[in-house]
């Protein structure tokens, strides 16, 4: 059987998730709890959709425009071994950029079953859990001790300072979707 993603959604053009326009894919199901997180709906593991890798990448891959992929949640890393074959397989069909948030820290991930294989497939990894009394809500970084990591030159600081902490999508059918980092919090 293929593997698949939980996915709580995911939105074709996003200029406030990552370098340049952006997919972004919100997986769902989250076990860690931070407090003040600004998706909490993303936390059930049984909610949002089960979509097939190999369909996730086709439907990404041909979004017009798009420079990268954006990769938050949930807890992408509670996937590992789906989020590893997303992203191999991503890269191996495309150019797309990979960028991850994730809240667990670096050494912690480390331990995670497939993270190295995962690692190898992100340009930008955002670790560390989400702590309200040290939010920071900008350059992509919720809270002040999260961690950049630059995992190849194909970005620097000065491409995250660009980014805009914040925005709104309004969809055709009407639907406001805000993403970013939440300066309203």
């Amino acid at each position: 059987m293929e593997p698949g993603l939980r996915i709580h959604l995911v939105e074709t053009s996003s200029r406030a998730n990552g370098p340049g326009l952006r997919a972004v894919v919100w997986v769902q199901g989250c076990s860690l709890g931070c407090p003040g997180c600004f998706n909490p709906e993303t936390h059930p593991a049984a909610g949002g959709i089960w979509i097939p890798v190999g369909q996730l990448v086709d439907e990404i891959i041909c979004i017009p425009g798009i420079e990268g992929i954006s990769v938050s949640g949930g807890e992408p890393f509670q996937q590992a071994s789906a989020l590893a074959a997303f992203l191999r397989s991503i890269k191996e069909k495309s150019q797309l950029s990979v960028l991850v948030f994730s809240g667990f820290t670096w050494d912690e991930i480390a331990r995670i079953p497939r993270s190295g294989e995962i690692l190898a497939n992100i340009d930008i990894l955002l670790a560390g859990r989400y702590q309200a009394e040290n939010r920071l809500a900008r350059g992509l970084l919720g809270s002040s001790n999260k961690e950049i990591y630059f995992l190849n030159p194909k970005y620097s600081a000065a491409d995250l300072e660009a980014i805009p902490d914040a925005e709104i999508l309004i969809k055709p059918d009407g639907t406001l979707i805000s993403t970013g980092i939440n300066p309203l919090g």
